[in-house]
């Protein structure tokens, strides 16, 4: 079953409450996103460590119920 856009961007906003996050359908099934976020939570940390953040945020549905995620990260300039 595909994850909703609300039920994602939830998890998203719920994790970082202060975010600029947009989110994309790239294929229209539900299932392949792309998520921009820039949070103050995102300074002075790794692209990856950043990254792993965002999957902590979403307790375990990626590759479950969520199947592509293609992030872009950053820090507010």
């Amino acid at each position: 079953m595909p994850m909703p856009i609300a039920d994602l961007e939830a998890h998203l906003r719920e994790a970082f409450p202060d975010a600029e996050i947009q989110i994309e359908d790239l294929a229209g099934d539900g299932d392949h996103y792309r998520a921009r976020i820039v949070s103050p939570a995102f300074k002075g940390l790794p692209r990856v460590r950043q990254h792993q953040l965002v999957y902590g945020a979403l307790k375990g549905k990626m590759g479950g119920e969520l199947h592509a995620l293609a992030l872009e990260t950053s820090a507010p300039a």
